[in-house]
């Protein structure tokens, strides 16, 4: 018989009433004083343990340790610790194990339901990307294609501001002369870098020219946007928006942001007052009609969407064949384009966001812009060193009036105000091409090294504001 924590023949043996298991007298009540159980588990005191009686042998008198049996007690009395200790850290890694093997199974669960939410989310995402859409309520030709929405236009109350904002601007845009004071092909020749500054962020995504020409936006896939005052130079304040911002805009004093996570915010005094997500992937471009009441947003889900401003709620929508990379409305306001990653330029109506024309990159487009003569616009594609310039009244080949070769590959456009420079700006530099209605001739008046991702004109078309991926915006201007 031996001792079921020593593992050696008792010399005081009992026995639980509990369990039937036998013991060593000395080390179970220490045992039992220490933790209030047994070994096994079960719940002890002192008074369920009953002595074994049998053969004894009488022990000398405890000698001292210079003796044998002296040290042969200290050894025995020695080794009852190390056995309970032993046996307390058997217990302590037997549970160690049970509790990292259940939190190992908790947090692979874990890992596989979040890896299979994401597979989920993409192949939903995907699923979206690759429906069919309908502008009526009838089948699709195959039979077998998903209706997502048919196409909804404008109120008749925002179609009739759509239309007086049309034939208000058509109606003097011809006999409309460059306004008094307005920057000449020499002015433009003369552009040097007035001023170069590093804001506290990177990776920009784009920057918008506030109305009265005096401040800019700037900004960042970071989250971050810097409101620069060109004249000066530097930042007068630093915002932060929750998402990756992807494009911006003016919209008089407020701003509008586009966000990679699908939605539209407008900030106010530095704040962010109001968000919409109507999108189910990134919102990839902005832009605000004539009429300033109205806003469009495209994004990668293939999706056009109107906004009416005063209520910042979606008025009308439609859905495209390829996911939209830029967009622009018509200097009057009648007719909004839409850039694709099919590299498709779509026209459609306002007022009913019906397609009324396609032009053709070959390649994804970057960016859109209207001449203000209101039957021009121009556009370059993803990789191209061109800027491609269409007339709005041919189509076909027909239809590109000129093809300007920028030197490099080419980010963003920018029209001025009168219609007669366009910038091109990319990784290769700036330039300024000018168009001379009296000859019906195109002239390279501006070309730097000054390379960006975003352009815009300010001043009186004084000035060009460009900001490169780094986070430097720069003006430039003629020299006094």
């Amino acid at each position: 018989m031996l001792c079921a924590i020593s593992g050696e023949a008792p010399q005081e043996p009992v026995i639980s009433k509990n369990t039937g298991i036998l013991y060593e007298k000395r080390l179970i009540e220490k045992y039992i004083e220490e933790h209030g159980t047994e070994p096994s588990g079960e719940a002890a005191t002192t008074a369920d343990l009953l002595p074994l009686k049998t053969d004894r042998t009488v022990r000398p008198r405890p000698p001292t340790l210079t003796s044998i049996p002296a040290l042969l007690a200290a050894f025995q009395n020695e080794w009852d610790s190390v056995a309970l200790g032993t046996r307390t850290l058997m217990e302590e890694l037997a549970r160690t194990r049970e509790e990292l093997s259940t939190a190992l199974y908790q947090n692979d669960a874990a890992k596989r339901v979040v890896a299979r939410l994401v597979r989920e989310r993409d192949e939903a995402r995907e699923a979206l990307s690759k429906l069919t859409v309908s502008g009526g309520g009838g089948a699709a030709a195959n039979g077998d294609a998903m209706v997502v929405d048919s196409t909804q236009g404008l109120s008749d109350e925002l179609s009739t501001k759509v239309n007086d904002t049309h034939q208000k601007l058509s109606k003097g845009r011809k006999k409309r002369p460059i306004p008094e004071g307005w920057a000449t092909g020499d002015h433009v020749s003369a552009f040097k870098t007035e001023s170069s500054t590093s804001l506290p962020f990177s990776q920009i995504s784009g920057l918008a020219i506030e109305g009265q020409g005096s401040f800019a936006a700037v900004a960042s896939h970071t989250g971050d946007v810097a409101i620069y005052a060109i004249d000066e130079g530097k930042v007068e304040r630093q915002l932060t928006v929750d998402d990756p911002v992807t494009d911006e805009l003016w919209a008089g004093t407020r701003l509008i942001v586009a966000t990679a996570k699908g939605s539209v915010k407008l900030i106010d005094g530095g704040k962010e007052v109001l968000s919409v997500t109507e999108h189910a992937g990134a919102v990839t471009a902005l832009s605000l009609h004539p009429s300033g009441e109205l806003l469009a947003s495209v994004g990668a889900d293939k999706l056009v969407v109107f906004y009416d401003i005063a209520s910042f709620q979606p008025v009308g929508r439609t859905y495209t064949d390829s996911a939209l990379t830029t967009c622009a409305f018509h200097p009057d306001g009648h007719l909004f384009a839409a850039g694709t990653s099919a590299g498709a330029i779509k026209l459609f109506m306002t007022t009913t966001l019906e397609e009324a024309a396609e032009f053709s990159l070959g390649a994804p487009v970057q960016s859109l812009v209207f001449s203000e003569n209101g039957f021009w616009f121009a556009a370059t594609a993803k990789g191209q060193t061109t800027a491609t310039v269409f007339d709005l009244r041919k189509e076909g080949e027909a239809a590109k009036v000129k093809v300007l070769e920028a030197g490099g590959s080419v980010a963003a456009l920018a029209w001025d105000f009168t219609g007669q420079f366009l910038a091109t700006v990319g990784a290769g530099g700036l330039t300024v091409q000018q168009y001379a209605k009296a000859s019906k001739a195109w002239t390279e008046v501006l070309r730097t090294s000054v390379a960006g991702v975003d352009v815009r004109w300010a001043a009186e078309g004084k000035k060009l504001v460009v900001a490169n991926v780094e986070g430097v915006v720069t003006v430039l201007a003629a020299g006094e």
